[in-house]
């Protein structure tokens, strides 16, 4: 893993929505806009099983993760490039807690759901290891 510069790791802590990119079998890049979880090593998704990221992965686990700038001309654009490993969620309740913990309000006001309901749709993880890091 690359080391992490410390404004790096403040936006990915505190930042809501990034982009993973996977690769589907016919080549063709597949961008997906999801919620993760940053604990200071790796990127925490959950998605829904059946997913194209998910399928994707299953083929090869290579995939980008991406924040969008911070709005002033292009700056605090964050590229990881990493590997992903898919597990159940709930192979990990503490790291999934820490997710339900960061989203809790967007799941209840947003979504109109509980976070119980929203962890069984979307019951697969992915943790992504950072091997590169590119921000700017």
């Amino acid at each position: 893993m690359s080391m992490i510069d410390p404004s790096s790791a403040t936006r990915l802590d505190a930042t809501d929505f990034g982009w993973i990119t996977t690769v589907r079998r016919d080549g063709q890049p597949q961008s997906s806009y999801v919620w993760f979880h940053f604990d200071g090593t790796d990127v925490f998704v959950i998605s829904e099983p059946r997913s194209g990221k998910v399928r994707n992965i299953t083929e090869n686990p290579r995939v980008s993760f991406h924040l969008d700038g911070d709005g002033t001309a292009g700056n605090g654009v964050l590229t990881v490039d990493g590997t992903a490993e898919l597990s159940s969620a709930s192979d990990d309740p503490q790291r999934l807690a820490q997710y339900m913990t960061k989203y809790n309000r967007r799941i209840r006001e947003d979504l109109e759901s509980t976070p119980q309901r929203y962890a069984d749709h979307f019951s697969t993880a992915m943790k992504i290891s950072l091997r590169t890091i590119r921000a700017w």
